[in-house]
C-alpha cells in the first residue's frame, strides 16, 4: 500500500519539477527585470544629484559676478573628492573654467561628443553620451545646465564632468547567477561602464543592431537565438538605460541537480517506507492531528503553546507554530504602530509644506518665482528628511543635522564652525531647525559673512535652567568677519521661517540683532521641543 501510494507522489513530484523549472525561468526574468530597474535607479539617483549641485553652484554670487577664478577655488576641493569637475563654457564649446585643470591654464572646447548643442537647445538640464575626454584622457560624461541670461557675462553652460569608471560602484552582480553581467548604455547604446568581459568596453557599440532594436519599451527581458537572457531597463527622465544579460543554462545548474538528487532519494525512499511505514503511521497519525489543531486554532488568532508528541519532527514543528503564532501577534502589534506613526509623520510633513506654500504663493507675483522657491525650501525639508531616514526616523544628533544641511553648499561647510556638547534632536524638532538652518545658510551666502572669503559662522548651542525649573536650550548664529547686517527692505519667507515659524515650532523666543559686526539670531526654547520625550521613547522600545 505505501509503494501504491508514494509511487504517485514520486511521479507527481516529477510533474512539479517540470514545473518548477518553467517557473524558474519566469522568475529569473522577472527577477533580472527588478535587477536592471534597481540598478537604473542608483545611477539615476547620482545623476539627480549631480543636476541639484549643477542648480545650486549656479546661484553662487561669483558667477554672476563672473570671478571665475574665485568661483574655482571656492568649489575645487570639496567636488575633487566626489571624483567630480565643473565647467564653464559658452555656446560655441570655449571652455572659461575647467576645475580639472588650474585656473591659469589655457583651455580648449567642449568636444563635439559632449552634446553642448543639444543641451543649449532643449533650454533644460541633460546628460551627454560617453567620450573621451581630451583633459582627463579617460572616457567621461557630462550633466549639462544651461545657464540663464543674467549669468552670460560668465558664460553659456554650465557642466559638471565624471569618469564613467567612476560609476562601476554602482553596479554589482552579487545578486546575478555566475557569468551573468551588467552593462549600462547611452543614448547611442554605447558602453558607459560594465562588469562584461573585455568585449564589451566603454565606449565601444553594446551589441548587434538587431537585439537593440528589440530593447524598445521602457524595461523588459527576451531570450536570444544562443540561450542566453536579455533584461534591460531605461532611466527614468534621462536618456540612459541598464541591460542585464547571461546564460540561461547557468542559473538553471541547481536545479537540474536537484532533480539528479531528488530522484535516487525517491527510489530508496519507496524501498525504506515499505519497512517502516506502519510503524511510524500510527504514530504520525496523532502528532499531526495535534499539529492540526494546533494550526486551526493559529488561524482563528490565538497564540498557542507548543504541544508534546512521540516524534521529534513533530515536535519541532509544533514549537515553529507556536513561536509563529507569536510571532504573528507581535507583528500584527508592530504593523499598527508603523501605520499610527506613518499617519503622523505624513501629517506633520504635508501641514509644514501646505502652510509653506500658501506664504510663498502670497509674496511670489509669478509662477517661475513661485516655482524657484518651493524647490529650495523643499530642498532643505527634504536633506532633513533623508538624514532622518537613514536613523529610521529615531532621530539626529545636532552635529549631523548642521553637516548635512551645510555640505550641499560646498566649501562654505569650512567656515562654520559648532559650539556645544552635541544631543539627539526629535525627528520633528530636526525638519524644524533643518529648515530654519537652510534658510540662515542661504541668507548668508547671499548676505553675510558666507558671502565672503573670510566670514566666519559660529553655531552655539547651550542648555541651562530657569528658575521655575524648566530646562532650556539656546541655540544662536553668529556672523564675523562680514559685511555690516542691515535689516531687509520687506519681510518675506525667509523671515518668517527664521522668526514666526522658529518660534511658533519650538514655543520659544527669537531675538535678531543686524549688528554692523555681522547678522545674530538666537532661539531660547524649552528643551522638550528639541528632544524626544522618554515616554515615547518607552512606548518605542516596548514594541
Amino acid at each position: 500500500m505505501t509503494t501504491v501510494v508514494t509511487l504517485p507522489l514520486i511521479l507527481f513530484t516529477g510533474f512539479l519539477m517540470f514545473k518548477l523549472q518553467a517557473d524558474e525561468r519566469t522568475d529569473l526574468q522577472r527577477e533580472t527585470v527588478e535587477d536592471a530597474r534597481a540598478i537604473s535607479r542608483s545611477i539615476e539617483r547620482r545623476l539627480q544629484e549631480m543636476a541639484t549641485s549643477l542648480n545650486l553652484l549656479a546661484q553662487f554670487p561669483e558667477l554672476e559676478s563672473n570671478d571665475l577664478p574665485a568661483f574655482q577655488r571656492r568649489i575645487h576641493t570639496s567636488l575633487a573628492q566626489e571624483g567630480l569637475y565643473v565647467i564653464v563654457a559658452t555656446k560655441d564649446g570655449q571652455q572659461k573654467l575647467n576645475t580639472r585643470v588650474q585656473s591659469n591654464e589655457a583651455l580648449g572646447k567642449v568636444p563635439a561628443q559632449a552634446d553642448l548643442a543639444t543641451a543649449l537647445s532643449t533650454n533644460r538640464i541633460s546628460v551627454s553620451n560617453i567620450f573621451f575626454g581630451n583633459t582627463s584622457q579617460q572616457w567621461v560624461f557630462n550633466v549639462t545646465l544651461p545657464l540663464p541670461p543674467r549669468l552670460a557675462a560668465a558664460g553659456d553652460a554650465l557642466i559638471m564632468t565624471q569618469n564613467a569608471v567612476d560609476l562601476r560602484p554602482l553596479i554589482s552582480t552579487e545578486k546575478l547567477p555566475a557569468g551573468w553581467s551588467v552593462a549600462v548604455l547611452d543614448d547611442a547604446d554605447r558602453v558607459i561602464i560594465s562588469s562584461s568581459p573585455d568585449n564589451v568596453v566603454p565606449g565601444k557599440p553594446f551589441t548587434e543592431e538587431s537585439l537593440l532594436g528589440r530593447m524598445s519599451s521602457f524595461s523588459g527581458n527576451f531570450l536570444d537565438d544562443e540561450g542566453n537572457v536579455f533584461a534591460y531597463s531605461q532611466f527614468l527622465g534621462w536618456s540612459w538605460k541598464t541591460v542585464i544579460w547571461g546564460p540561461e543554462a547557468s542559473s538553471q545548474a541547481a536545479l537540474v541537480s536537484t532533480w539528479r538528487n531528488m530522484m535516487i532519494g525517491s527510489v530508496l525512499m519507496v524501498l525504506g517506507a515499505i519497512l517502516g511505514a506502519y510503524i511510524v503511521g500510527r504514530q504520525l497519525r496523532s502528532s499531526i492531528l495535534e499539529i492540526t489543531d494546533m494550526a486551526e486554532r493559529i488561524g482563528q488568532g490565538e497564540i498557542v503553546a507548543p504541544v508534546q508528541t512521540k516524534i521529534t519532527e513533530a515536535n519541532q514543528v509544533a514549537i515553529a507554530l507556536s513561536n509563529a503564532s507569536f510571532d504573528r501577534s507581535q507583528a500584527e502589534d508592530r504593523m499598527l504602530l508603523v501605520l499610527h506613526e506613518l499617519v503622523h509623520r505624513s501629517k506633520n510633513i504635508l501641514t509644514l509644506v501646505q502652510a509653506m506654500m500658501r506664504q510663498l504663493a502670497r509674496e511670489n507675483t509669478s509662477i517661475a518665482d513661485f516655482q524657484k522657491e518651493v524647490d529650495h525650501r523643499l530642498r532643505g525639508l527634504g536633506m532633513s528628511i533623508r538624514a532622518l531616514t537613514e536613523t529610521q526616523w529615531q532621530g539626529l544628533p545636532i552635529n549631523k543635522l548642521i553637516e548635512t544641511h551645510l555640505d550641499v553648499f560646498g566649501s562654505v561647510s569650512q567656515q562654520v564652525i559648532n559650539k556645544g556638547e552635541d544631543f539627539m534632536l526629535s525627528p520633528e524638532a530636526a525638519q524644524n531647525l533643518g529648515l530654519i538652518l537652510h534658510e540662515l545658510t542661504t541668507n548668508s551666502i547671499k548676505y553675510g559673512a558666507l558671502s565672503v572669503k573670510d566670514g566666519i559662522v559660529e553655531i552655539e548651542w547651550q542648555h541651562s535652567e530657569r528658575e521655575d525649573g524648566q530646562e532650556m536650550i539656546t541655540i544662536c548664529w553668529r556672523e564675523k568677519n562680514g559685511p555690516p547686517a542691515s535689516p531687509p527692505s520687506r519681510k518675506g519667507f525667509g523671515s518668517t521661517i527664521v522668526k514666526r515659524h522658529a518660534e511658533g515650532a519650538f514655543s520659544g523666543l527669537v531675538d535678531i540683532d543686524y549688528a554692523v559686526t555681522g547678522f545674530v539670531w538666537t532661539l531660547t526654547a524649552p528643551q522638550r521641543f528639541f528632544m524626544k520625550s522618554a515616554q515615547s521613547s518607552t512606548a518605542e522600545e516596548k514594541y
